[in-house]
């Protein structure tokens, strides 16, 4: 009984570092996974507009408090759906996540191997999808397709995208180092603004990239023009020197889980500025 006291005792002093330690880890998440949406500059919005009904308590500002008040519920309808998009982003990728999953760095190597591949396919006219998985589960778009967890290899990759084999018209899946699956379908995007020029591949591509964190490496059919989709852009007309330069930055950034705002901005800072790599919607043909 004296034991149980004990450890009873021993839990009243562990429990308060406990709770602050869990919320720490909960709040972080929270802003790691806003940080990858456009949801980050709505919090930052309702974070002003909290400071300003805070000022105007601080200083009994009734006029203003009052006026805060009665547009709260306006503003919290319009916010949901204004940002649904955004909202329903959120949820999918709750709901995808592998918060405590161990981070597996890409090698150079492996995705010198993919980029080659790329440019082959490049120089034949042959289209090409190819999706880098980096912290969101994409357990539901790897079953769409055939299962083959195969060494990366640039030959293998050729393959796959050739005509008239059986998988080349869907998405090979990067996951782990390792091709996972191949002939994967995935989600069109919804976005209105798309040119009419781009087939169903980059579609496809900037589709995904709503929807999860991951990389896609697209290969034009008609003009063979290399493009990464990545945090709902696309950017068309890479260099295979840019592309794997990128690729690098984007898969590193994306598993580090300190990766700041920052330095994703110089990633779309540096592909708008180099030759035609421009995001899709402002691009013209």
């Amino acid at each position: 009984m004296e034991l149980i006291q004990n450890i009873l005792s021993a839990y009243d002093i562990v429990r308060p570092v406990l709770d602050v330690l869990i919320l720490t880890i909960l709040l972080y998440k929270c802003y790691d996974l806003l940080q990858q949406t456009q949801a980050a500059q709505l919090v930052k919005g309702l974070g002003f507009l909290a400071l300003v009904y805070g000022f105007s308590v601080l200083f009994r500002l009734s006029t203003l408090q009052w006026l805060l008040t009665v547009l709260a519920p306006g503003i919290f309808v319009t916010i949901a759906i204004v940002f649904q998009p955004e909202l329903r982003k959120i949820i999918i990728r709750l709901g995808q996540r592998e918060l405590f999953r161990p981070d597996i760095k890409p090698r150079l190597g492996l995705l010198e191997a993919v980029v080659t591949a790329a440019e082959i396919l490049s120089q034949k006219r042959r289209g090409m999808l190819v999706v880098f998985a980096r912290r969101s589960n994409i357990k539901n778009i790897i079953e769409t397709g055939t299962r083959l967890n195969a060494d990366i290899s640039s030959s293998l990759i050729v393959t796959l995208f050739e005509f008239d084999t059986p998988l080349h018209d869907g998405a090979a899946i990067i996951q782990n180092n390792r091709i996972a699956a191949a002939g994967c379908l995935l989600p069109l995007s919804e976005q209105e603004n798309i040119k009419k020029s781009f087939g169903t591949r980059h579609r496809a591509a900037l589709g995904v990239s709503e929807q999860s964190d991951v990389v896609v490496l697209v290969v034009s059919e008609e003009s063979g023009a290399m493009s990464l989709a990545f945090d709902g852009k696309i950017y068309y007309g890479l260099s295979s020197i840019e592309v794997t330069r990128k690729l690098k930055e984007l898969l590193d950034q994306g598993l580090r889980k300190g990766a700041t705002e920052s330095a994703q901005q110089k990633i779309l800072e540096d592909l708008a500025l180099e030759g035609d790599a421009i995001p899709l919607e402002s691009r013209e043909e």
